[in-house]
């Protein structure tokens, strides 16, 4: 772990984001977080390159830190299809790969894939039954409402760790009682000290699992100019507070635009709200760098690298 991850006593991630569209763009950016001391990256899905076969890819290049997706949704692979590529996928991340998954969205289902949205709690826990099963290395045997899975996989991998996206109670509880975790975005420190870590926790502790993992997504630029980066990502922003799954999430935050979940300014500023995820339960915390410009961006990486790097 690097000083800071120590100091902190949580695992500090970089996010990849949602726009990579090259092989090589993923290598740069795994390349840089581990050369500058972050513990994981975190490729997420939308319509770049696949996250799963760009971290395979790449893993042989970056030895020593965890690699995992952030998050694919179950929407558009069946089960035995994602575990299939997960635990190829590990074969080559040699044992250090993380598998986020997550529902999506209803609007994402529905136009961008043309599925039904019915009953996504019940889908959910069908698919992750069976999904947990192979990427453990055993045998699905699944006849749900909605996912039906009976096969065994001949790929040799370390067992394959899900993390599944969960923000309301039904799916925290879900991923408490099975999987390694959540992920979490466009949620704050409080709505995770006073409803997702004890929601989460709890569904844990009764299933007799160990704790959780809560990768907590916080996007960041270091900028002398908060008030005018802020403004340029509210258009951006605006579409999160659309969805009621986290309209919920900024509901209980006790906030309305999303954009005050985004820390903008110094690196001490940042820090300061950084520590505030933690006091609030996280286990990891998965940065995201929002730069208006490639100076931001760039200033922002040197904060973070020489953040990184310090122990007090």
């Amino acid at each position: 772990m690097s000083p800071r991850s120590e100091q902190l006593g949580i695992g500090l991630g970089f996010a990849g984001g949602t726009t990579q569209r090259t092989i090589d763009s993923v290598r740069d950016g795994v390349a840089w977080a581990a050369d500058v001391g972050f513990d994981s990256y975190w490729l997420s899905y939308l319509v770049g390159v696949d996250p799963l076969v760009a971290l395979a890819v790449v893993a042989p290049d970056v030895p020593d830190i965890e690699l995992g997706t952030s998050v694919v949704p179950t929407v558009g692979r069946h089960p035995i299809a994602m575990a299939q590529l997960a635990r190829t996928t590990q074969q080559a991340c040699n044992g250090r790969f993380t598998l986020g998954v997550g529902p999506s969205h209803q609007p994402v289902v529905e136009a961008m894939y043309g599925e039904p949205w019915a009953k996504p709690v019940e889908r959910t826990s069908e698919y992750l039954e069976a999904l947990i099963a192979l990427c453990d290395g055993n045998q699905a045997q699944v006849d749900g409402n909605q996912v039906k899975a009976h096969t065994t996989l001949d790929v040799p991998s370390e067992p394959v760790p899900v993390v599944l996206a969960a923000l309301g109670p039904k799916m925290l509880e879900l991923a408490g009682r099975t999987a390694a975790g959540t992920h979490v975005g466009q949620t704050g420190p409080r709505t995770i000290a006073e409803h997702t870590a004890p929601t989460i926790n709890a569904a844990a502790e009764t299933a007799g699992r160990p704790k959780p993992r809560i990768i907590a997504l916080v996007n960041l630029c270091v900028t002398d100019d908060p008030d005018g980066a802020r403004g340029a990502a509210a258009e951006g922003a605006g579409w999160y507070a659309a969805l009621p799954s986290y309209r919920a999430m900024l509901d209980r935050e006790g906030i309305t635009d999303p954009t005050d979940l985004l820390l903008f300014g110094s690196i001490d500023e940042i820090a300061s709200g950084l520590e505030r995820y933690v006091e609030a339960g996280v286990t990891d915390l998965r940065l995201g760098v929002m730069a208006r410009n490639d100076e931001e961006r760039e200033a922002t990486h040197e904060a973070l690298a020489g953040w990184l790097a310090t122990t007090g």
